[in-house]
C-alpha cells in the first residue's frame, strides 16, 4: 500500500510563518524529509517516533542529489506511511517541488502540495521593503539567479526585464550578483537601488544596500554569502522609513536557550520578539518515572493529606496526568490545600480550576518553608510531588516545622543528547552573546555537552545568565561566573535581566 507524501512549504525561516496546514501535517508525520533552508526548530512539531531525514543542499554542497531525493520520496511513499517533505519557502517557487511531484505522480504515489510563505516576499518585508508600493511600482517579477547549469544559454531576457517598471526579486543569485547587475545596468539606470537580504526573517538577518553600479563590490567587501534574496527597484528606498525588524532591541544578538525541547518555546519566543537570534540547545528532557506505583498510591489516598505542595510546572503537569488516569472529576481532590513555588507553577495549578492557597514572594524552596512558618502545620500531612533529583531543602525544612512530608517522584530529568539543527556546532564555531540557564540540571547537563572552559577561552565575551540563586550556585560550583541573575526568578524576569545587561553594554 502507498502512503501520501506532503510537499510542505516551511516558509522563509521564521518558524512562526509556517502555515496551519503545515503544522498540522508535521504533527501527524511518520517520516519527515527536510532540507537546508527549512528551520530545524519546526521538527519539534513532529511526533516523538517520527523518522527524520536530512537531505540538505547548500550551494555546491549536497547531502543528496535531486534525483536521489526524488527516489527517496517515492520509496518512503511506498511504505504506506505519512511522509512530509519539508522545503524552505514555497515548494513551487524555485524549490524544485515540481520535479518531486512529477516523480511521485509517475510512481503512482498520492501527494499533496502545501504552499509556504516565499522568501521572495517575506525577506524584503522583514527588511522594510514592500515588493509593491503604489508610489513606486505596481508590478513584481520573481526570477532565479541560478539557472539549470545544463542549459547551453540563459533564457532570461535581461534587456526586457530592465525595461519593465517592476520590482525584481532574485533568488539564489548571490554568486552571480556581478553578472546580474552588469546585465541590467546596460538597460537601466546605474543608480537603481538594490538590496541583498541574507537569512531573511531570522535573527541572523543581514541587509546590504547599494545600486546596480556598486552592489557587487559591496557584497564582495562585506563577505556576504548565500542564502540571500536580492531586491532591485525603487521600493528599496522605502527601507529607510519602514525598517522595523532590524531595529528591535536585541537584533544582532545571539542567545542560547537550554530548556527542554518542549519548554523552550516561551523563552525562545520572548527573545525572538526582541529580535535576538536564538539557538535552542536543550540539555534536559522530562520523562515519567520508571514506575508511577507510589505516585498512584498517594493520589488514591489524596484525602489523607492536608497540603499538596508543587515546586515546578512539570510537577503539576505530571501529577495531574496520573490524577486523571485515576479520577475523572477534579472534585476528587477534595479539601486538600495547595502551595505553589512561583507564578508559573501557580498558573499550571489554576489551569485545573484549582485555587492556590500559599505562594511565597520569592520563588525558591527556602521561601516556601518561610511561608509555612506562619501556619501551624505540626503533624499535618504534606504531599510533595517532584523530580527525581530535587533538592532536600524543602522537605527537610517542612519536617523541621513538624510536618509529615511524603516525597513522591512524579517525573525524571534526563540529559538531552540530540542536537537537532546543529546548534551546538554553531555555538562552538561562532559563539554567542548569552547562554541562559533555567535550572541546576540545565547547568550540569550543558557542562557535559560543551567544554565550557574551552568555549569561554575562545569567546571570553560570552555572558552566563541564571534564573535564580539555586541555578547560580550550581554555576559557581562548576567554577563558572554568573554574569546575569534574574531579579525576578521567572522566565519574563530572566529575559528582562538579559535585555538590560546587553543594552547597558551599548550605552
Amino acid at each position: 500500500m502507498n502512503g501520501t507524501v506532503y510537499l510542505v512549504g516551511a516558509g522563509p525561516g521564521d518558524a512562526g510563518l509556517l502555515t496551519l496546514r503545515g503544522a498540522e501535517l508535521l504533527g501527524q508525520a511518520e517520516i519527515v524529509v527536510y532540507d537546508y533552508l527549512a528551520n530545524p526548530e519546526l521538527l519539534r512539531l513532529c511526533p516523538a517516533g517520527a523518522e527524520i531525514i536530512y537531505v540538505g543542499k547548500s550551494g555546491a554542497r549536497h547531502e543528496m542529489e535531486q534525483h536521489e531525493i526524488n527516489q527517496l520520496l517515492v520509496d518512503k511513499g511506498r511504505t504506506g506511511k505519512r511522509v512530509v517533505r519539508l522545503k524552505g519557502g514555497d515548494p513551487f517557487v524555485f524549490g524544485r517541488g515540481g520535479e518531486e511531484a512529477e516523480a511521485l505522480a509517475a510512481a503512482g504515489i498520492s501527494f499533496e502540495i502545501v504552499p509556504g510563505v516565499s522568501s521572495a516576499v517575506a525577506a524584503p518585508a522583514y527588511a522594510g521593503i514592500p515588493v509593491t508600493h503604489r508610489g513606486a511600482t505596481s508590478a513584481l517579477t520573481i526570477l532565479t539567479g541560478h539557472e539549470d547549469p545544463t542549459k547551453s544559454e540563459t533564457t532570461i531576457d535581461w534587456a526586457q526585464l530592465a525595461k519593465l517598471d517592476s520590482t525584481k526579486v532574485i533568488l539564489m543569485g548571490v554568486g552571480n550578483i556581478g553578472k546580474i547587475a552588469d546585465a541590467l545596468r546596460q538597460h537601466a539606470p546605474a543608480d537603481t537601488p538594490v538590496a541583498m537580504i541574507r537569512w531573511g526573517t531570522t535573527g541572523q538577518q543581514r541587509t546590504l544596500t547599494g545600486t546596480l553600479s556598486n552592489i557587487a563590490e559591496r557584497a564582495e567587501k562585506s563577505g556576504l554569502k548565500p542564502p540571500a534574496v536580492i531586491v532591485i527597484g525603487r521600493v528599496v528606498n522605502l527601507r529607510e522609513r519602514l525598517n522595523w525588524f532590524e531595529t528591535r532591541l536585541l537584533f544582532g544578538r545571539r542567545v542560547v536557550v537550554t530548556r527542554t525541547r518542549e519548554q523552550a518555546s516561551e523563552l525562545s519566543m520572548r527573545f525572538r520578539e526582541l529580535g535576538a537570534d536564538v539557538l535552542e540547545i536543550p540539555t534536559i528532557k522530562i520523562v515519567p518515572p520508571a514506575s508511577d506505583k507510589i505516585l498512584r498510591e498517594a493520589i488514591e489516598g489524596i484525602g489523607e493529606y492536608d497540603w499538596l505542595v508543587f515546586t515546578s510546572p512539570n510537577g503539576v503537569e505530571h501529577f495531574f496526568r496520573v490524577f486523571f488516569q485515576i479520577y475523572d472529576d477534579i472534585r476528587a481532590i477534595g479539601g486538600v490545600k495547595i502551595a505553589a513555588i512561583g507564578p508559573a507553577t501557580a498558573a499550571r495549578v489554576e489551569e485545573q480550576h484549582l485555587k492556590v492557597d500559599l505562594q511565597p514572594k520569592e520563588f525558591v524552596a527556602e521561601a516556601v518553608v518561610e511561608a509555612f512558618k506562619g501556619l501551624d502545620i505540626e503533624n499535618q500531612k504534606l504531599l510533595l510531588p517532584r523530580a527525581d533529583i530535587a533538592r532536600d531543602a524543602l522537605p527537610q525544612g517542612l519536617e523541621d516545622l513538624g510536618a509529615i512530608v511524603d516525597r513522591v517522584e512524579c517525573y525524571r530529568t534526563l540529559p538531552e543528547t540530540e542536537d537537532v539543527g546543529g546548534n551546538v556546532a554553531r555555538l562552538l564555531a561562532e559563539g554567542v552573546d548569552v547562554i541562559t540557564f533555567t535550572s541546576s540540571s540545565t547547568v550540569e547537563n550543558f557542562c557535559k555537552l560543551v567544554d565550557m572552559p574551552a568555549l569561554l577561552k575562545k569567546f571570553p565575551a560570552i555572558k552566563l545568565a541564571s534564573i535564580g540563586p539555586i541555578t547560580s550556585a550550581t554555576l559557581k560550583q562548576r567554577g563558572l561566573s554568573v554574569d546575569i541573575e534574574a531579579g525576578v526568578h521567572t522566565i519574563p524576569g530572566l529575559v528582562e535581566s538579559v535585555c538590560n545587561s546587553l543594552l547597558s553594554q551599548e550605552r
